[in-house]
């Protein structure tokens, strides 16, 4: 028995998929906005962008749970086909990949940082550990900077 899901849930169901495809749309603009700032070392505008990416990722989250219950609500889910889906399912993994990218490129940031403090504060590079990734890493280690 194939029922047809009524009018309203196919809708409902492309609606969400509409507000899905415009938040990732809006996301993968953030990430670009994202590494714009991390390029031109601008932490405000890191922040802003973090902060903004964090706010659609709910929101999408909030999406996907609306879908899921759209989709149980179906009285056959395998008779619910989104044609939207497979291009969302492909935004995501866009977007996951730009955030791996910028992910790396803070991570370099913050090595070079990391290193440079080292030299400031004198540290010859002793007490380094690697990671399981095999990337070095100062052991952490407190010392006085200064004396009154």
């Amino acid at each position: 028995m194939n029922q047809q899901p009524p009018a309203e849930l196919r809708e409902a169901l492309r609606a969400v998929s509409a507000d899905m495809h415009q938040a990732l749309q809006e996301l993968t603009l953030a990430l670009e906005t994202e590494l714009h700032a991390i390029h031109v070392l601008d932490s405000a505008a890191l922040d802003s962008a973090g902060a903004h990416k964090q706010a659609l990722l709910s929101r999408l989250e909030e999406l996907d749970v609306e879908r899921r219950q759209l989709l149980r609500a179906a009285p056959d889910a395998h008779a619910v086909r989104d044609p939207a889906w497979p291009q969302i399912e492909q935004t995501l993994r866009s977007c996951q990949e730009l955030n791996q990218r910028n992910g790396k490129l803070v991570n370099r940031h913050l090595g070079q940082v990391r290193e440079a403090l080292s030299i400031l504060t004198g540290s010859d590079g002793e007490g380094r550990l690697y990671d399981h990734a095999g990337s070095v890493h100062p052991k952490p280690r407190s010392h006085i900077l200064a004396e009154a």
